[in-house]
């Protein structure tokens, strides 16, 4: 309203000054000094600015600076700046400290920007300053205890930022201040018990840094606080009881820290909260049985991740408008108490990993009264101690119940005829239980279901034809069961299905070939261990996006199909124990990026292909107890004795002299011009001397390169959620934080497989997706990578797209991690690296080039789309434990597509590609793909930057 009030002002004035001076020439007034003053430092604000997107073109003297964009000036000083409004103006540069001569300025608001440099203590002479809002930019350095002095302040949003060091403690003396944000930022430190001196705040935001210490007990004296998020924090220690003194507070987020203790009996007397978050901390104790007694106004209760034990009180019911209870994992006990039912705004009820449970029908009795809940969406009681049948009042439950998760527990009988009734349900999750009987046919009418997983129960009968009429389905595992009868057709019709999974049952007959019709499957399809028979068809061709096929242990025979070399994504192949016959096809040559391959015990027969020692990806084959004869290549996979397996054939011969086997016999045809020998053959052996020394070299470096030595697969994390990864990099800790750029920070994590047996080491990228085209970059990165199959690729083993604690939105990208990190903590070693000293010698650098320039060269010439990475440099390529490089961070990355084609478009995550400041050495032409003239006449002749031309 200021800026609207201020622009109307200057508009009438002018419009009255234009009907005195009719066609006379207008000239400015005189300034006086302190206009000047704000002129030049509005100017000089302007000249530290890199970039604004010609937002400030008019920032010149031309016009006057009241109407400049962004520019209000006051009403009562119509010559005086009083607010500067540049929200989203996309600016880039520093803040000049000359903005702390608008002696008459009101409110500064640069929120949502790229503005980096630190925060000028100057601004802190801004005497008449009320707002000040830098939040979401790229601001380094400590929070100037200048800022205090402006005493008038009454809102400080400096989130979102990079700033580090401790919250000064002069902050607490701005008697004024009604909002404090300080989240998402490095600060560190205790919170300075001062803050408990703000007579006036009611709004105190330290969400997301990396404080330590003590809730100071002193916080409890803000009696007129609403909101106190202290979340994702180094918290410790009790929480104080004073907090219960906040009379008025309506939010605590103390979630993501490690407090222990019990939660004081004070806070379950805020009858004004709203919210409770206390997730994830060591708290301990039980919940008082009148603890929701008071609490008529609480809207969510997250308790999950803690040491909670005891019973779930009977005084929930009371909590009569909440909507979301999350509290699992812990260790509640007993039954879940029917007073649940009248929480008729209940949409999200979160009870998994906890000791409730249900033995003979009465503990079931909750389920009736959910029924009363008609805004349910979520029920979630997995891995607890739900045992007996499941009573058919479960058919009663909302209709707009969307998930409902009943995994790992030990519920017997068989599923309600009438579960077609939950006519919103999008996911039915029922694995690991004891589930007996047929699937009710009702499953049909569930139009929206998207995910339906009933795995190792005790299933029978066939697979009911109505499931065919669920076109919505991307999942559908019924793996290890007792199913039998055939596969139906009908499955045919489920074309958005990306993972099917029909294993360890009893199916017999043929497999219908309607399945290989089905290109949205991708994920897997896993058919092992039933009694299907006759030849793998033909048209499994068809599923030119399977990365997982599973067909083991079943009575296949014929020739493995030619067809099966269209599957240009498939990773894992596995197809033993059948009884397929003949070579392996010649075409299998094309599938580049197979990882693990299982042919054997079979009757395959005829030579090992020479392409599996191409094959730069793969780290297992079994070709033993088949009939192949001649030599075993010795080259890739077969340089490693631990890596394939060949015992069984009888014929075989050669190869490493690990596998023991007898020597190839060689007839060499008689030579004549013997005076011809002397003369080619000895420049030809000091050709090969040179040539395999150099390849001793390079093999000694390729041989090297292991898996990961745990035993977890790739396949364990198929979808990743965003608590494991929480549970991956230990919230997200300081400790695990590998690196932070402009549009993300990578942390190190340690995946479990889904028995939590065997973990292994990756890196987690989280996408900072406030940073402008940061979800551009994902997107580029995901879709560069998503066909890309080379060792000297950083490997992508999953993605997270989800949403936060706090309901916000959440990406990350997972990757193996590299041991030795980047090759530029190897050539430029910071100084304050304390670890042990490190050395490339001259062998390790040429190997390195030799993996970015096989790297290059698949991108550009090898994979499936022409690849230009665009920020080619050292800390971009990654080593691991072998010091092999991997080039990685494909967020810049151009993907290149034939011009011809005016439907298709090259995609990038950004206009101007690479690292500002940074030229990566190199000739000044490309050698890749032949020419960049090559490249343009085949893609067009789109220009580009010198910094995005190929990579050389």
């Amino acid at each position: 309203m200021a800026v609207v009030g201020a622009s109307a002002t200057c508009f009438f004035l002018f419009s009255s000054w234009l009907c005195l001076c009719s066609n006379a020439r207008l000239s400015p007034p005189p300034e006086s000094n302190a206009t000047a003053a704000d002129q030049l430092a509005l100017l000089s604000f302007k000249s530290l600015l890199n970039s604004f997107n010609g937002s400030l073109d008019s920032w010149n003297t031309s016009s006057h600076f009241c109407r400049w964009p962004g520019v209000a000036c006051g009403r009562r000083h119509p010559e005086r700046v009083v607010a500067l409004r540049m929200p989203e103006f996309n600016l880039s540069g520093r803040i000049s400290p000359s903005l702390g001569n608008l002696s008459f300025l009101r409110e500064l608001e640069l929120r949502d920007n790229l503005l980096s440099g630190e925060i000028p203590p100057k601004l802190g002479r801004l005497g008449r300053l009320e707002l000040l809002n830098l939040s979401t930019n790229a601001l380094v350095g400590g929070i100037p205890p200048a800022i205090a002095e402006c005493a008038n302040l009454v809102i400080l949003v400096l989130s979102k930022n990079q700033l580090h060091g401790e919250i000064p403690a002069s902050l607490g003396a701005m008697e004024n201040l009604y909002i404090l944000d300080l989240q998402e930022n490095h600060l560190s430190g205790e919170i300075p018990r001062s803050l408990a001196n703000l007579p006036s705040i009611e709004y105190l935001f330290l969400y997301s840094n990396m404080l330590s210490g003590e809730i100071p007990p002193e916080l409890g004296n803000l009696t007129g606080l609403r909101h106190l998020d202290l979340m994702d924090n180094m918290l410790s220690g009790a929480t104080p009881s004073s907090l219960g003194k906040m009379s008025y507070l309506s939010w605590l987020s103390l979630g993501y820290n490690s407090l222990s203790g019990e939660i004081p009996a004070s806070i379950w007397n805020i009858s004004n909260l709203w919210g409770i978050n206390i997730q994830w901390n060591n708290l301990t104790g039980v919940i008082p049985a009148n603890a929701f007694s008071k609490l008529a106004e609480l809207r969510t209760v997250s308790m999950d991740n803690n040491l909670f034990y005891g019973p779930l009180p009977a005084s929930i019911g009371n909590a009569s408008r909440l909507h979301m209870l999350q509290l699992g994992p812990n260790s509640f006990n007993g039954v879940i108490p029917p007073q649940i039912g009248r929480l008729r705004n209940m949409t999200k009820l979160l009870l998994s990993n906890t000791l409730l449970g249900a033995q003979d029908p009465g503990d079931w009795e909750f389920m009736t009264a959910l029924a009363n809940c008609s805004q349910l969406l979520i029920l979630d009681l997995t891995a607890s101690k739900f045992a007996g049948s499941l009573p058919p009042s479960l058919s009663n439950l909302s209709t707009s119940l969307e998930t409902l998760y009943l995994p790992y527990n030990a519920i017997s009988g068989t599923l309600p005829q009438e579960i077609g009734n939950l006519a919103s349900l999008e996911s039915l999750v029922v694995d690991s239980n004891l589930f007996t009987g047929n699937l009710p046919s009702s499953l049909g009418k569930l139009r929206n279901l998207q995910l339906f997983s009933a795995s190792d129960n005790k299933f029978h009968g066939s697979i009911p034809l109505s499931i065919g009429n669920l076109t919505e389905l991307s999942t559908f595992n019924i793996k290890v069961n007792a199913f039998s009868d055939v596969i139906p057709n009908t499955l045919g019709n489920l074309t958005k299905l990306s993972e099917l999974r029909l294993g360890t049952n009893h199916f017999t007959g043929q497999v219908p070939v309607g399945l290989f019709n089905i290109h949205a499957l991708s994920i897997a399809l896993d058919l092992s261990h039933n009694n299907l028979e006759g030849p793998i068809p033909e048209e499994i061709g068809g599923l030119v996006n399977l990365i997982e096929l599973h067909a083991e242990s079943n009575n296949f025979s014929g020739q493995i199909p030619k067809s099966l070399g269209e599957c240009q994504l498939l990773q894992n192949l596995y197809l033993q124990n059948n009884e397929l016959s003949g070579p392996i096809p010649s075409l299998l040559g094309e599938l580049r990026g197979l990882q693990y391959v299982d042919l054997s015990s079979n009757d395959l027969s005829g030579q090992i292909p020479g392409f599996f020692d191409n094959f730069t990806m793969l780290y297992y084959l079994n070709l033993s107890y088949n009939s192949f004869v001649g030599e075993v290549p010795i080259y890739g996979t077969f340089a490693n004795a631990s890596a394939f397996y060949v015992q069984g054939n009888g014929k075989l011969c050669g190869g490493i002299p690990d596998l023991h086997l007898p020597h190839c016999s060689y007839q060499f045809p008689k030579r004549e011009h013997k005076p011809l020998v002397i003369p080619i053959v000895v420049p030809l052996i000091a050709t090969l001397i040179i040539l395999a020394f150099v390849f001793k070299l390079y093999q000694g470096h390729k041989t090297r390169k292991t898996r990961c030595p745990s035993t977890i697969n790739i396949q364990d994390h198929p979808l990743i959620s965003y608590s494991q990864l929480v549970k991956a990099t230990d919230g997200f800790s300081e400790t695990n934080l590998l690196g932070s750029g402009s549009f993300g920070s990578v942390y190190k994590g340690e995946l479990e497989d889904q028995e939590g047996e065997s973990t292994c080491l990756v890196a987690v990228k989280v996408l900072k997706l406030h940073a402008p085209k940061a979800l551009k970059g994902f997107t580029t990165e995901c879709e560069a990578l998503r066909n890309t199959r080379h060792r000297n690729l950083l490997k992508v083993i999953t993605v997270c797209s989800s949403i936060d604690t706090r309901g916000d939105d959440f990406k990350a990208i997972v990757y193996d991690f590299m041991a030795n990190g980047s090759l530029e903590d190897w050539l430029y070693p910071k100084a304050d690296d304390q670890t042990e000293q490190k050395y490339l010698n001259l062998v390790e650098r040429v190997t390195i080039l030799l993996d970015v320039a096989h790297a290059l060269n698949y991108l550009h010439c090898h994979g499936p789309t022409p690849i230009v990475h665009c920020d080619l440099k050292s800390s971009n390529v990654l080593l691991d434990a072998d010091m092999v490089a991997h080039v990685g961070d494909f967020g810049l990355a151009k993907i290149l597509v034939d011009r011809s084609s005016p439907s298709e478009q090259s995609t990038s995550s950004m206009g101007i590609r690479g690292t500002i400041g940074y030229a990566a050495p190199g000739p000044s032409a490309g050698w890749q793909c032949r020419s960049q003239r090559a490249m343009e006449q085949r893609y067009g002749n789109e220009k580009q930057s010198s910094a995005t031309k190929f990579e050389t």
